[in-house]
């Protein structure tokens, strides 16, 4: 199933190539196979931009944009049909599929690459390229362009310089399109009920990687492929810890839980985070933390629309924890003091949301020209803020001590603010109480 149409990979060729100089070339690998031990390969996850331009899902391809070029704009190296190797690796497009399946102009074999694509650099004022992100392919093209410098003395002509690819195409991949967000709202809704599920299977005595299953459970079973990320699964004072991975630890009564996780669809991802309590029912230290982060998510989701800047999101939460810090009496000084000398840093340490979109931690400037920037419809975010009291703080009260809470949703800029994409995971404490009674009412 193809959800994002031929169409428009069509129109992102085109849309890219329009902002490239006369007379040049733009080439980009595909990611390479990585292994993860001895002869074990992890699961392929094709590269961000080479997807966003061809919807190619094959290792070893090479794609060239040559505006301009008479036999074809669009030239795609990949692999050959191979039935034994298909046997044993699965089936490939070949030369006939890429230019029947996935819109390429002209199509060659990765193995003759290095015959064909000197010849298509050569001449070529200019070459669009991201130096730095493939060294093995850095290599690659340097011998090329070695090649046709060898060859100077017979009028051969290599590039005058290489420009970064990146900087064009990933101010491109920071608009979602109509069909971008649908995918984006498909994941969004399947890790939007693995979220519930997770609610509803926490009691005390499991631990963290039973609810991890959970999650894994509804994404595989919606037909996402995997996780956008690794999948947080924090109970207790590990909930401080921003990118705890172990996701092993006893569920214990009392404690609250914090989940940070999300799935893929078509190489789009979704990333949520709830906070809930592991018995079911909120302390009132823990609820007091919780709806502080929740009224700072909200003045956030106020401040996200066109003409606002990208800091206006993170300014509010900043404001709105700092005053709740402030009145539970965890932070002392006046409110100007408190933000002024940055003191909220110590439980709010990290920044209200991320680009979203292809990956977890999308591409694209968050500030132009020294300013930041400012938000336009199709801009996809996430809100995130938090409040993390380490469990060996002794400058709080112990009732305090080891609450750790974030909640994020992934938004959407729109026309006259924004549209929250992950609104299926219940948020309030009435909310997250009701659905943990009731799923314990029905396993009794």
């Amino acid at each position: 199933m193809q959800r994002i149409p031929k169409a428009e990979y069509a129109r992102r060729r085109k849309a890219l190539m329009a902002q490239m100089e006369p007379n040049s070339i733009a080439i980009l690998p595909a990611a390479p196979v990585y292994i993860r031990n001895r002869d074990v390969e992890h699961i392929y996850r094709q590269d961000s931009d080479f997807q966003y331009l061809t919807g190619f899902p094959e290792p070893e391809a090479v794609l060239a944009l040559i505006p301009g070029r008479e036999h074809g704009e669009y030239v795609l190296f990949c692999r050959e049909r191979d039935p034994e190797r298909e046997l044993w690796d699965g089936l490939r497009a070949g030369q006939d599929g890429a230019i029947a399946q996935f819109g390429a102009d002209d199509a060659f074999p990765i193995n003759d690459i290095d015959d064909i694509l000197p010849g298509l650099i050569e001449g070529r004022e200019r070459v669009y390229y991201a130096i730095g992100c493939n060294q093995e392919f850095d290599h690659r093209l340097m011998e090329w362009i070695n090649v046709i410098r060898s060859k100077a003395r017979q009028g051969a002509q290599p590039p005058n310089e290489f420009v970064a690819l990146d900087h064009l195409l990933h101010d491109m991949r920071l608009y979602k399109s109509a069909a971008e967000v649908k995918v984006m709202k498909e994941a969004a809704e399947i890790s939007a009920a693995a979220h519930v599920r997770a609610m509803q299977t926490a009691r005390p005595g499991l631990s963290e990687y039973h609810l991890e299953a959970e999650l894994e459970y509804i994404f595989r079973k919606n037909g996402s492929k995997m996780p956008a990320y690794g999948s947080i699964v924090a109970g207790g004072r590990n909930a401080c810890i921003l990118h705890y991975r172990e996701n092993d630890a006893p569920l214990k009564d009392g404690d609250l839980i914090l989940i940070d996780a999300g799935c893929e669809i078509d190489c789009y991802a979704s990333d949520i985070t709830r906070t809930f309590p592991v018995n079911g029912t909120f302390s009132s230290e823990q609820k007091a933390i919780y709806e502080l982060v929740l009224k700072a998510q909200e003045a956030a989701f106020a401040a996200i629309g066109p003409d606002k800047h990208w800091n206006e999101a993170h300014e509010a939460t900043v404001r709105v924890i700092a005053e709740g810090l402030l009145e539970l009496g965890l932070l002392a000084g006046t409110l100007d003091e408190v933000i002024e000398t940055e003191s909220y840093k110590a439980y709010y340490m990290h920044r209200a949301g991320h680009w979203l979109g292809m990956d977890v931690h999308d591409v694209g400037d968050y500030k132009v020209g020294g300013e930041w920037r400012v938000l336009e419809p199709g801009m996809a975010l996430t809100v995130e803020p938090g409040i993390y009291i380490p469990a060996d703080d002794e400058r709080v009260a112990k009732k305090w001590r080891g609450i750790g809470v974030r909640i994020e949703d992934d938004v959407v800029v729109t026309k006259t603010g924004c549209e929250i994409l992950t609104g299926g995971v219940p948020k309030t404490v009435a909310e997250i109480e009701a659905l943990m009674a009731a799923a314990r009412e029905q396993a009794a």
